[in-house]
């Protein structure tokens, strides 16, 4: 499957709750991967805000159980981190932007 047939998918729990809409995607081109999915585009937002999308309005790719009509993820794959907690990961992701 190519990315781009990913664009605009509707994301759902597998508990059936509506997260949003797959609007981006972050690759990880060292291991040429996706690693995330957003439900917001982040262009143009300051280093705060891209961290506030990435730990509210992402989620990680091996947290998808299933990409079919829909991306379908684990419970755990959509819940907002604390947001006073960066990752490395986040922080480096920000710090690029």
């Amino acid at each position: 499957m190519k990315i781009s047939e990913v664009y605009s998918m509707d994301i759902y729990s597998d508990g059936g709750q509506y997260l949003g809409e797959v609007r981006d995607a972050i690759l990880d081109l060292e291991k040429g991967e996706v690693s995330r999915l957003l439900m917001e585009e982040w262009k143009g937002y300051d280093r705060d805000d891209v961290k506030k999308v990435l730990q509210q309005k992402s989620i990680l790719f091996k947290n998808i159980k299933n990409i079919g009509d829909v991306v379908l993820v684990t419970a755990t794959g959509h819940k907002p981190q604390d947001s006073n907690a960066a990752t490395p990961e986040l922080a480096d992701l920000a710090s690029r932007r």
